[in-house]
């Protein structure tokens, strides 16, 4: 970001930055951290690096134009994480129940009672798998972004 370069040109702390520009500690971090000024705040921080207002105001109106891209990144994102989740789980339940199916045979064969386990969590994995893999249409990213747009009041 434009700001923490200019501020780390000059051999300024966020907390000195903010003494000069008249804003807080916590704003200064805000703006470096990629969230929006408001227009206040850009002039105060122009005026502290004597640069031209429109330098400042053209970055942050780029990154604003970028969001719908960002918004199908994230999306993305979120559904590598289901799978790597559901993938996570799946190795554990194998691990675990493998275990106790062992403790189980080799202590008292008569009774199989890891199977009551092995069901329920295999119910809940099931459930995981429909979301990480949108089986069910309900489980899915885009249903949820249907929803809300449905909410919303907007047609897709």
């Amino acid at each position: 970001m434009q700001v923490q370069k200019l501020r780390l040109q000059r051999g300024w702390s966020q907390q000195q930055l903010a003494e000069l520009s008249g804003l807080s500690t916590r704003t200064i971090q805000r703006i470096e951290n990629g969230q929006t000024p408001s227009t206040e705040s850009l002039k105060s921080l122009t005026s502290v690096f004597e640069i031209d207002f429109s330098s400042l105001a053209q970055e942050h109106d780029m990154q604003a134009s970028t969001s719908s891209v960002s918004k199908d990144e994230q999306l993305a994102l979120a559904q590598v994480r289901r799978l790597r989740r559901f993938h996570l789980q799946l190795a554990l339940y194998v691990v675990v129940i493998t275990g106790l199916a062992i403790v189980n045979l080799t202590g008292s064969s008569e009774h199989w009672w890891f199977i009551w386990p092995a069901l329920g969590w295999g119910l809940a994995l099931l459930i995981q798998a429909a979301s990480a893999f949108e089986f069910a249409p309900f489980f899915g990213a885009r249903w949820e972004r249907k929803q809300v747009e449905k909410r919303l009041g907007r047609r897709l």
